[in-house]
């Protein structure tokens, strides 16, 4: 592994601008990009010295990278700030050509001259066959050689296993962007800590961390988890616990907030402007935070995946994944975001109610999880 004052990204500061969730004229997601708010909140972040935004070809419809465009690129010096964004080539494309095209759009919405970070987004599970067969690993590494893009990686939402397949395969890759978070450290689905160990430990790849508060969920966590919180600091908010718990990691490049309103903005800026990583008294504490939300009454899935792999279900029901987002509601109680993961992830699979009870899962789960019984309240949940 590299020493950890000499990596990429060391000398950028923790806190990056997420352009995922920018405020609206409405309020709402499906509202029009607000420009002279993402504007205001720019200059804060600027302002504080932060120099790391992140977005997407797909983020907002292609809103955000036109939003950043005018909020950003055309308001600053190009030098005084990095900017990422990322291609979905399993979604939307349907040959190479339109695959290698989603860049040239990201290019033109943009106007960056460059992209300092750029990634293939969300590598795993199928999606991974759409940029092996489009031969997007060989173009970014063009696009590289051609100066239109510093750095090369890729996010990911999957297991570690597979991670480290990945990074063998391809070992020029020079960063990974992970979803990390105290309520996913040990998640038998998420897999943050084994991913952070499989991209840094094993394979020296520094990480910028992506959900760092779980889509918002950690910003007002169950009172217990609040408790055990507030136990070692009572007057700092809830996502500053968050968040200083995915920067105090070794190896990571940022920690990216998907930042709506100005509070927010303000908030986050005051948490990182003079990092501290957790102190051992701290970390107690969010492992005391960890321990309440594992004692909630959400369905006890590792993750090992013994249901689904090697013949599993006959009907390919995503349990794991299934879990995962059904826990959101039960733990969390975020309907929307629950709804949401849970139409993400069976889109790569079967949803619960194709169940037809054979009653393998069940044998060989190590939980002894009534899975069947489960799938039965996520399809009455979900569908």
């Amino acid at each position: 592994m590299k020493e950890t004052n000499t990596y990429l990204g060391s000398d950028i500061k923790k806190l990056g601008f997420g352009l995922m969730r920018l405020p609206t004229d409405t309020g709402k997601p499906d509202g029009k990009i607000d420009i002279a708010k993402s504007c205001e909140m720019v200059d804060a972040f600027m302002a504080a010295g932060f120099t790391y935004f992140d977005t997407a070809y797909g983020y907002s419809g292609g809103e955000s990278e036109r939003a950043i465009k005018a909020a950003l690129v055309d308001r600053y010096p190009r030098e005084s700030f990095k900017l990422a964004t990322k291609l979905p080539a399993w979604h939307g494309a349907s040959s190479e050509a339109e695959a290698r095209a989603m860049f040239d759009t990201s290019f033109e919405r943009t106007g960056a001259g460059y992209f300092d970070f750029y990634l293939l987004h969300n590598v795993g599970s199928v999606r991974t066959a759409a940029f092996d067969k489009f031969h997007m690993w060989e173009y970014i590494a063009e696009l590289k050689a051609a100066g239109k893009i510093r750095h090369a990686g890729f996010s990911f939402h999957d297991t570690a296993e597979l991670l480290d397949e990945v990074l063998t395969k391809h070992p020029e890759m020079e960063f990974v962007q992970l979803q990390i978070n105290y309520a996913d450290w040990n998640s038998g689905g998420v897999q943050s800590r084994r991913c952070w160990e499989t991209a840094w430990k094993k394979h020296g790849k520094p990480v910028v961390i992506m959900e760092p508060v779980k889509g918002g969920m950690l910003s007002d966590p169950h009172e217990t988890v609040k408790a055990a919180l507030d136990a070692a600091n009572p007057n700092v908010s809830y996502s500053s616990w968050a968040i200083r718990f995915a920067a105090s990691l070794d190896g990571i490049i940022t920690v990216l907030s998907g930042m709506t309103t100005i509070e927010q903005m303000n908030d986050n800026i005051s948490t990182m402007k003079d990092f501290v990583p957790l102190s051992e008294t701290e970390r107690g504490a969010v492992d005391n935070a960890i321990a309440a939300l594992n004692a909630l009454p959400g369905i006890p899935c590792t993750g090992c995946r013994y249901c689904v792999e090697g013949g599993g279900c006959p009907m390919n029901v995503v349990i794991p994944n299934i879990f995962d987002a059904f826990n959101r509601k039960l733990i969390f109680g975020d309907e929307m975001a629950a709804k949401f993961g849970y139409a993400w992830e069976t889109n790569f699979g079967a949803k619960a109610s194709a169940c037809v009870a054979c009653g393998h899962c069940e044998t060989v789960c190590p939980q002894k999880i009534p899975i069947i019984e489960r799938l039965k309240e996520a399809a009455a949940a979900f569908e």
